[in-house]
């Protein structure tokens, strides 16, 4: 019996082998395209982590050889000596110059730039744009995201609160769902590491931010593929919210841990050589707390998005069933995980964030000494 099954296994390697080979022959076959294949590949990558000024969906390429986009275009919105509006369609994906008055405006790699009626791009030694750049207040497929999202949790919190006061306090509809998050929220998170005195002044931000994270986090994984926690500046955007919080709702006991750590532990000429480390260590920690929010949400994001976009990519690369029913299968795999990292990238920085507030707003009660 044991000989029999030793002998299936062997062959099903074998047969997997010889296919495997199959597979490499096919794709060494392919060589001379595949380089151009990867760059396509590579640059649709870079182009779905960027923000852009459209809402693409997909596009398709006509039998005539030319490439047609399909999606929404979104509002153009300009400082350039007073404000300058029109729709993101005038570009077509950065083909066409737009004239509007007496100034032009071309789109390159994402950014609008002030140039001639032929769209003429002066570079400088290190090969940068030198144009004049106007300030762009556009309604990026970001903010379209942000606003939406918004939206939805204005309408999710507002039925919610809705349906306690018309059913005494009883949550209904798609309400009983995330009842129990809110109240983890509260009981685990806020209570937890700010106290019962002081938790509740902070938990419109915990809500808001938890919500708000994982909500984008799933848009992203959605085909509408828009990476907008994948976007640094919108993570520095959320740090800098708790680190403006943290400071700014401090304690004296904070303040005074900040530039005294070690208390009355020591004489305070024992302490001075110590405080020269001590104290730098400790300011540098007020920025370092937030910049490991902004980072972890940002990296794991944004790295999530470019494992899955390869993988994809990988099945027009190897072009046979083999390689591509794997690339498939990882693909849905790491968007399975991803499912999961959304919200647990939206409780650690939740978490982190009410432990800054715990820290911030805790007190310590002296004892008094008696008298004698």
């Amino acid at each position: 019996m044991q000989n029999t099954l030793l002998k299936k296994f062997f062959l099903v390697l074998a047969t997997f082998s010889t296919l495997a080979c199959l597979a490499n022959s096919v794709e060494n076959s392919n060589e001379e395209t595949n380089p151009d294949l990867k760059t396509e590949i590579d640059e649709y990558i870079q182009h779905h982590l960027k923000d852009s000024h459209d809402f693409s969906l997909f596009s398709y390429t006509a039998k005539d050889g030319s490439t047609h986009h399909v999606g929404l275009p979104l509002p153009v919105i300009l400082w350039d000596n007073g404000l300058v509006f029109f729709s993101s369609s005038k570009f077509h994906h950065g083909e066409e110059i737009v004239t509007v008055g007496d100034n032009s405006y071309k789109l390159y790699h994402g950014k609008i730039y002030k140039t001639d009626t032929e769209g003429t791009i002066t570079y400088n030694e290190k090969h940068h744009p030198t144009n004049i750049k106007p300030l762009d207040f556009s309604i990026t497929k970001s903010v379209m995201m942000i606003i939406i999202t918004g939206f939805l949790m204005f309408l999710l919190f507002r039925g919610l609160a809705s349906s306690y006061s018309k059913n005494g306090g009883i949550a209904k509809g798609v309400g009983r769902f995330f009842e129990p998050i809110i109240l983890y929220i509260r009981d685990d998170i806020a209570i937890a590491t700010i106290g019962e005195k002081k938790y509740q002044k902070y938990m419109p931000f915990l809500l808001t931010i938890f919500f708000f994270i994982w909500f984008l986090n799933m848009f992203g994984l959605t085909p509408l593929g828009v990476n907008v926690t994948g976007n640094i500046a919108i993570t520095t955007a959320l740090a800098v919210l708790t680190f403006l919080i943290t400071n700014l709702s401090a304690t004296k006991t904070y303040w005074k841990h900040l530039v005294d750590p070690l208390g009355h532990s020591m004489p305070w000429y024992a302490k001075i050589p110590l405080y020269i480390i001590l104290i730098p260590i400790e300011i540098l920690g007020l920025f370092i707390k937030p910049f490991s929010l902004l980072i972890r949400l940002y990296a794991n994001m944004q790295a999530g998005h470019i494992v899955i976009m390869s993988l994809i990519g990988l099945m027009f690369i190897f072009k046979n069933w083999i390689g591509s029913s794997l690339s498939f299968g990882l693909a849905f795999a790491i968007s399975l995980i991803e499912i999961l990292v959304a919200v647990l990238q939206a409780y650690i920085f939740t978490m982190l964030s009410a432990l800054y507030f715990g820290f911030a707003s805790e007190e310590h009660d002296h004892e008094e000494v008696p008298s004698i």
